[in-house]
């Protein structure tokens, strides 16, 4: 159960929604004074609920139009180190999900096209030893995506 009160709940709804909203806008919102969000938000943010503030890019725009998710598999867990080491190494890699069921990882990647996205399969996923398999879905378009979370 989330520890934070109503006002709290409102002021993360809004500052997911757009994070630019001055601390007079989000306390006429909340119904508290722009001192009292001050206080709140830094009680937050110490608290490890709010960790940090993003500018939202249009993925096309920055020359990384396609999207592709990874599912990746190995059969000896001493693979998983170097793997890892490689994914937080790439910034082609926007997420990273240890997964049940038959592959060990999936990966969010974002990339210029299929050329890139063979050049990062074959030098950052396929070049860990002991990678034995991946499938890649590449999405045609996005309908919905958000780094929102639901505060009920």
């Amino acid at each position: 159960m989330p520890d934070f009160d109503e006002v709290d709940a409102k002021l993360l709804e809004l500052l997911q929604a757009n994070d630019r909203l001055s601390l007079q806008e989000l306390g006429e919102t909340a119904g508290v004074a722009a001192s009292t969000v001050n206080d709140r938000l830094k009680r937050l943010a110490k608290r490890g609920i709010i960790t940090g503030h993003h500018a939202r890019l249009d993925p096309e725009a920055v020359g990384r139009g396609l999207l592709a998710f990874l599912f990746v598999a190995w059969a000896d867990p001493s693979v998983e180190a170097e793997f890892l080491e490689r994914v937080k190494r790439s910034s082609s890699v926007l997420e990273c999900h240890h997964v049940t069921g038959e592959w060990n990882y999936l990966l969010k990647v974002r990339v210029a096209g299929t050329r890139a996205l063979e050049s990062f399969l074959a030098e950052t996923i396929k070049a860990v030893g002991g990678v034995t398999r991946t499938q890649t879905i590449i999405a045609l378009s996005t309908a919905k995506e958000t780094i929102a979370l639901p505060i009920a």
